[in-house]
Formats: structure tokens, C-alpha cells, sequence
């Protein structure tokens, strides 16, 4: 791995949060093992493995039924570890993969088999070479007509002009990471208000409130990213997710210990019907259905 990649912590405790029945972990990875299902050559990093058997142990440790596994971009297009975790977890586990715009309607087919159910557009350009708009449509046009859905991955400076892409998408959209928003300027900033207005104005997007770890400037007790993850369970809560982000690739500042992350679950979304829709209810309705 990177000299300065930070692997996932050892002993995450249990966390004091009991998730409901059937709770669903809607973002998480599988990184190798690079023996078995080697990095991307083209990747913008290398991390440690984290292979199924790990993320299934932690699943259990927190307490949730079900998982939903991101492709990361370390991987790059060949999504044979993330098929091989599906495969593994058969009906616990659903997939959001990277394809290639080439890839035939015989492979979809295989991957919708195996549990696939999206596709993830990535416009972080320091983790990927972001591809072109028009190839990223037809790829979408493709996989609406499975029924699958589009995971988009982007930063808030990035939000405006990604807007009208956004819109035309034929399916539902699915931003992470409630769009990375800037938590040092606070829930009222025109860039967060933007990101409510677009929530508001299209009933196809949805977002993660995932991923305090990324966004908070004070460190392990994530207070200052509650309001922004409040304010989409409050005023969306029927098209938020939740998910832990393991093994938290690239992640500089700290390590999260997962259960932590758990324990903010009840503070961002309080009482049982927020927690039964965001984590239940929502990911089986798109996941699952």
C-alpha cells in the first residue's frame, strides 16, 4: 500500500446504537486481495487489502443484515472482486460497479445476476481521469432499462456546473456523500442551499449522509457535519441512505472507528421511523425491490 494509505482500525468497538432489524450498510468497499484480483494499473492510489471476509465480520460486529459494495477506483473497471463478494453474500449483498462504455449487454445481464443494481459515475478528478459526459449518458441509458440506478461521486465546488448532467440522467441518481459539502461554511451557505434545491426540484435524487469522517473539521465526535446530515434525513426521508464508507480509502486526518460512526446514526436521524426508512426501508426499496 501507499506509504501514507492508513488502513482500517483494528478493533472498532460495539457500538451502544442497535440498528433495526434488517439494517442495511448502503456504502462500503472490497479491496482485493491484490493476490487474487490485482489493482488497477491506471489507479491514483494503492491501498491495503480488504477483502469480503473482513467487511462480512464487521457487518456482523455492528449489528446489520445487509451491505451494498461501491467499486472504488483502485480497481479501476474490472469489478471480478466485487462480483466474487456478491457471489459470496448472494442475498445480503447488492453491487454498484464501474463498467466500461464498450462492455457488452450479455455482461450487464451477468452482472445483474450476480446482483449489480448500479453504476457509479466518479468526478473526483484526484481519484480518477473523469470521463466524458456523453459517454457516461449512454452508459445510464443502458442501465435504466435494467432498472439500476446511478451513484455519482463529486465535491460541492463541483455541483453547479454539474447540474444540468445531473438532471437528464434517466434514472435515479444516488449523490454520496451528501454531495461533499464545505462544513466550515455552514448549513445556511448558498453551496449546501444549492444542494437542498436540487433535492428539492428532482424527486429522482437521492444522497448518502454518509462519511462524518471526510467532511468534519473537529475531529472524532463529528458534531459539526450532524446539521447537514439532519437536515436531508428531515426534509428527504424517503430518498437517504446511510453507509459506513469501510475500509475509508485515502482517508488522511485519522482512522474512524466504525462503531463511533454507528453511535451518530440516532443523532443525525432521531427516533425509529427516520432510522427504519434511512436504514431500511430506503436501501431495500432501491436495492432490493
Amino acid at each position: 500500500m501507499d506509504a501514507d494509505y492508513l488502513p482500517p482500525h483494528p478493533a472498532p468497538r460495539k457500538p451502544g446504537y442497535v440498528p433495526p432489524a434488517g439494517a442495511v450498510d448502503a456504502h462500503c468497499h472490497v479491496f482485493g486481495p491484490a493476490a487474487k484480483f490485482p489493482y488497477a494499473p491506471t489507479r491514483k492510489y494503492t491501498p491495503c487489502d480488504a477483502p469480503k471476509e473482513q467487511l462480512f465480520a464487521l457487518r456482523a460486529h455492528l449489528g446489520f443484515s445487509r451491505s451494498v459494495i461501491v467499486q472504488a477506483s483502485c480497481h479501476g473497471r474490472n469489478n471480478d472482486a466485487l462480483i466474487d463478494a456478491l457471489r459470496h453474500g448472494g442475498e445480503t449483498v447488492r453491487g454498484v460497479a464501474v463498467v466500461s462504455p464498450d462492455i457488452s449487454d450479455a455482461a450487464l445481464a451477468d452482472m445483474h445476476a450476480a446482483g449489480v443494481r448500479a453504476v457509479r459515475f466518479n468526478f473526483v478528478k484526484r481519484l480518477v481521469d473523469v470521463a466524458p459526459e456523453a459517454e457516461m449518458m449512454r452508459i445510464a441509458e443502458r442501465v435504466a432499462r435494467l432498472g439500476w440506478h446511478v451513484v455519482v461521486y463529486l465535491e460541492a465546488a463541483d455541483l453547479e456546473d454539474l447540474t444540468p448532467f445531473l438532471l437528464q440522467l434517466p434514472t435515479t441518481v444516488v449523490i454520496d456523500h451528501m454531495g461533499r459539502p464545505d462544513v466550515a461554511k455552514g448549513v445556511a451557505h448558498k453551496d449546501f442551499r444549492r444542494f437542498l434545491r436540487l433535492m428539492d426540484a428532482a424527486e429522482n435524487i437521492w444522497t448518502k449522509v454518509s462519511c462524518p469522517e471526510r467532511l468534519s473539521l473537529t475531529g472524532p465526535d463529528y458534531e459539526d457535519v450532524v446539521p447537514f446530515a439532519r437536515a436531508l434525513v428531515q426534509g428527504f426521508p424517503d430518498r437517504v441512505l446511510w453507509g459506513t464508507d469501510w475500509p475509508h480509502p485515502n482517508m488522511k486526518s485519522h482512522m474512524p472507528d466504525d462503531g463511533v460512526l454507528v453511535d451518530v446514526i440516532p443523532i443525525i436521524a432521531p427516533g425509529r421511523k427516520a432510522q427504519q426508512a434511512l436504514l431500511v426501508d430506503n436501501p431495500m426499496r432501491l436495492y432490493w425491490a
